[in-house]
């Protein structure tokens, strides 16, 4: 499993390189690259999840997931438990709240994705995208009021966020509507007009959330190759936040993990691995844009989301070789 997380993951820090290249060659330029991102948030995101909850949702697998969200959110929450004890070995108070959003908030979605999927296939897919449900809730309420101490936002853009009314959508159409499952292969042949529409629809959304990986890929390197990194010598925060969210949460989480075992809770083995590998994922990108929202560090954030991207493609093999090791 290591050796497929770590293949995986450094093909994916391959395109980020492109995409960081593209940004700092001006093919990428900054208008676009927002552009880019807004597409792969609000159109080429919501397909994916919308077909991906089409295609494989039923009573038993929502049976078998349902605990995605909660577990999510609980993977935050023990992050920033990690921040809040070492928060005052590293920062100061100015930075103490970044400090802690920094590494309580980790890329739970385009990072992990295509990972899920090259070891669970569908059912990993799955996995992580009923977890964007309970991350982006605790983002939303907790993680603005650790950054900025009010809520006031967090109803509005919960509200108006596509990937969640998609994910509502793909989930609500797949149980009242299990036929609609097969419109994405349906047989032209024999279709009705109705179905010959719908499989048009579906098969259309599924080309368009296809992009997602590797659209989201390229919008991290250009987010990244338009950070100003001007550190020669990292300070003690920064330290703190690669410290903290590739190694101490993780660990904390695989403690967990093992004394849930130890309890005798199970878990099925995608939810849990899943889980781990979100655990284990650097800064969220969109850190640096909540930072700059809410009254955060900005240069911390940028730092923080760019070295702990970088230092990823070491610390997420290592971690899944001792989850390997020690049989969690």
């Amino acid at each position: 499993m290591a050796h497929v997380v770590l293949i995986k993951i450094a093909g994916m820090f391959l395109v980020i390189v492109i995409g960081w290249l593209a940004r700092r060659r001006g093919f990428l330029a900054a208008e676009f690259t927002a552009t880019l991102s807004r597409l792969v948030v609000d159109v080429a995101f919501p397909a994916l999840v919308f077909t991906q909850m089409l295609r494989t949702v039923d009573a038993a697998a929502l049976r078998e997931g349902w605990f995605s969200p909660l577990l999510c959110g609980l993977l935050i929450v023990v992050a920033y438990l990690v921040g809040l004890v070492v928060s005052p070995l590293f920062s100061g108070k100015g930075q103490r709240n970044t400090f802690i959003f920094l590494v309580a908030i980790p890329n739970w979605v385009f990072l992990p994705l295509p990972i899920a999927e090259a070891l669970y296939g569908s059912a990993g897919v799955r996995t992580v995208l009923l977890g964007n449900v309970g991350a982006q809730l605790v983002l939303w309420s907790f993680g603005v009021w650790i950054l900025h101490g009010t809520l006031r936002q967090a109803a509005r853009n919960l509200l108006t966020n596509a990937g969640l009314w998609a994910t509502a959508l793909g989930i609500g159409l797949a149980l009242l509507f299990p036929a609609a499952r097969e419109l994405e292969t349906i047989d032209p042949t024999t279709a009705s007009p109705g179905g010959l529409i719908g499989g048009a629809l579906v098969q259309a959304l599924a080309l368009v959330g296809s992009l997602t990986i590797p659209l989201s890929l390229l919008v991290i390197g250009a987010q990244l190759g338009g950070l100003t990194i001007a550190v020669h010598r990292f300070p003690r925060a920064l330290w703190g936040v690669l410290l903290a969210r590739l190694i101490f949460a993780p660990l904390a989480t695989l403690g967990l993990g093992w004394a849930a075992i130890q309890a005798g809770v199970q878990l099925p083995e995608a939810t849990r691995m899943v889980g781990y590998l979100i655990a284990t994922m650097p800064v969220a990108i969109s850190c640096s844009v909540m930072a700059e929202r809410y009254g955060g560090d900005v240069p911390l954030s940028a730092q923080g989301i760019f070295y702990s991207t970088l230092f990823s493609l070491l610390t997420v093999p290592a971690m899944f070789f001792l989850i390997q090791r020690f049989g969690l």
